[in-house]
């Protein structure tokens, strides 16, 4: 399993990657040598993602879509189903369904920018599952997944081989590749990113220098494998917004042999190298960024992923918490397992907030007293991991996120009880 954004290669049968042309006149084992683009063809050669895929048939064998039937709570942009809101907002953690449902069928969203048909923005999701998916797959034709389990460990078989992701990792989906969610150890809970926009990145490191942060070398991508399965396959895709449906007669997990730089891949949020301050002042979080997707405003964000993971505080003379804040970025968080360091209670291992451009946040009172009272000696944050997905744009908020009981009405109270400075008159 090679670096993030290199070249790869894996085959699953000795002499099915055909040597030195991506498409002969004939391929290796009567394979199908069929591109897959995740960027223009004329994209700069360092921004170009494509992979060549040589599989048993070509993906063009299938019958037409047709809208899918099952009723569901995702949603896509535009987001207009209710008017955005400028209140701080919070929800408790969806809830794991009674039935058995599979990944598809349990996403849920939250909230979201942009648009689809322009290829901008995001959506945030989360998902509740109780069943694998069974002889079936999705594809999202409108964005790339960004996939952080809170609950549960995922097997996700590819179009380019098996990744097995757990809590404290993540998974990141092409846009328009196939695959299928299988649950490890039972019911599985978690976030889904979905973004329209130029494709994660890891950021600049600028000042920085050479190392820090997350390490192109921790990110892993499959080793080819393939079903020869002669049996229907329900094929569900998501284009502009909304989900379609058709049967193959087969496996769609054909890929016998691949090559390129377009891949899913998976990165273990435990491997990332924290960077923070050694003499005062607390530093931005945008220290803590995993991935970017840039906009085409330069160091303004369509989304970054951002995550608080363990880490040493030994600032002097400094309140160590993040601190009271507005920002012109839009802020959701999540929290993976653990407690998060701004917030004492309410804030719960797959729940969430959204805290809009411009609106005012911070840590909660219990949280802030504490903080101001507490001996200032290194002290290392432990047991946690949480994370952000930021954005330049409002993240205007889902109808069912609007209403759902699993928002917790009372949000704002958290910040209703600080006494007043008492500056000298």
């Amino acid at each position: 399993m090679p670096g993030f954004g290199n070249h790869f290669a894996s085959e699953a049968v000795a002499g099915a990657l055909p040597v030195g042309r991506n498409s002969p006149q004939k391929v290796p084992y009567g394979l199908y040598a069929e591109q897959l683009s995740g960027t223009a063809f004329t994209a700069p050669r360092a921004e170009n993602r494509r992979s060549w895929l040589y599989r048993l048939r070509p993906t063009a064998n299938h019958p037409p879509f047709r809208p899918y039937a099952r009723p569901g709570l995702i949603r896509s942009a535009p987001f207009d189903e209710v008017p955005p809101s400028p209140n701080r907002l919070r929800w408790d953690a969806l809830p794991l369904p009674a039935d058995p449902v599979d990944f598809i069928d349990g996403l849920v969203t939250y909230a979201g920018n942009g648009d689809v048909g322009a290829g901008t923005g995001l959506a945030i999701h989360a998902y509740a599952a109780t069943a694998s998916m069974v002889d079936r797959a999705f594809f999202d034709a409108d964005g790339e997944l960004l996939i952080v389990p809170q609950q549960g460990t995922l097997r996700l078989v590819t179009e380019l081989g098996v990744m097995t992701v757990a809590p404290q990792s993540i998974a990141l989906i092409p846009r328009g590749m196939r695959f299928r969610v299988e649950l490890i150890d039972g019911p599985a809970r978690g976030y889904v990113c979905e973004n329209y926009g130029a494709l994660f990145r890891l950021p600049d490191l600028g000042p920085i220098g050479s190392n820090g942060l997350a390490n192109p070398r921790d990110f892993e991508t499959p080793v080819a494998a393939f079903e020869d399965e002669d049996r229907p396959h329900e094929i569900v895709q998501k284009f502009q917004g909304g989900l379609w449906t058709t049967t193959l007669d087969h496996s769609p997990f054909d890929v016998v042999a691949w090559h390129g730089n377009l891949a899913p891949c998976r990165y273990d949020l435990t491997r990332f190298n924290t960077i923070n301050t050694v003499s005062f002042d607390h530093p931005d979080p945008s220290i803590f960024t995993v991935l970017t997707s840039p906009s085409d405003t330069p160091g303004t964000a369509n989304c970054d992923f951002v995550i608080f993971p363990p880490r040493w505080m030994v600032a002097e003379d400094t309140f160590r918490p993040p601190w009271f804040h507005r920002n012109v970025m839009s802020e959701f968080m999540g929290l993976i397992h653990g407690s998060y360091d701004a917030k004492e209670g309410g804030f719960i291992p797959g729940g969430a907030s959204l805290h809009n451009q411009m609106s005012g946040h911070g840590p909660d009172q219990a949280s802030y007293e504490k903080a101001v009272a507490a001996p200032l000696a290194p002290h290392k944050i432990e047991r946690t991991m949480a994370f952000m997905f930021e954005s330049r744009n409002v993240l205007r908020p889902t109808r069912w996120a609007s209403e759902t009981p699993l928002a917790q009405p009372d949000y704002d109270h958290v910040w209703s009880n600080f006494t007043k400075g008492n500056p000298p008159q």
